[in-house]
């Protein structure tokens, strides 16, 4: 586990977003659709980085979740002062993945400045909490988000009555 960092909320973002099921792509990362989202992804990170973000939290989910960690690691490829906080729901989060995916997981996860994991095992509400934790420490939500109901929505609905700025990133 990576040294405990102090930042304020006020540099900090966090990410919520889809799971590949919910993608109108599914798991094809090399579709033009997933492309364009991936663009728009780091459009936002060097956007948020170019406002005085430094710091951001993401649940490291399959999908959206995994694309958000990646733009980040290439922007901190030439900005080396981002901070990475991996926010893990439970140790059992990767338990069910495919090996390719729990592979990809465990790469990113290497690579991220800190890992907070919010519950000591799966409970139906541990990516809730997660969720919720990320929220209450950021004062930016960046959300792909097009009005389903679910995680992300709960989420996005979080943040905004927390009154976050929040940046959706339309499906």
């Amino acid at each position: 586990m990576a040294k405990k960092q102090t930042h304020t909320i006020f540099e900090t973002a966090c990410f919520t977003g889809y799971r590949p099921e919910k993608l109108p792509w599914g798991d094809d990362e090399l579709s033009g659709d997933a492309q364009k989202l991936k663009q728009r992804l780091a459009d936002v990170c060097a956007l948020l980085y170019d406002g005085g973000i430094r710091r951001y939290l993401c649940g490291m989910a399959r999908g959206a979740d995994t694309y958000f960690v990646e733009e980040l690691l290439k922007l901190k490829e030439h900005c080396p002062d981002i901070s990475i906080e991996a926010a893990i729901p439970c140790p059992q989060q990767s338990e069910r993945w495919t090996t390719e995916d729990r592979e990809r997981y465990l790469a990113l996860l290497r690579q991220c400045d800190e890992i907070t994991v919010v519950s000591k095992e799966y409970t139906k509400w541990c990516m809730l909490e997660r969720n919720k934790y990320m929220v209450n420490l950021s004062s930016v939500l960046v959300a792909v988000y097009d009005g389903k109901p679910g995680g992300t929505k709960f989420t996005r609905d979080y943040a905004e009555k927390r009154s976050l700025e929040i940046i959706d990133i339309l499906l």
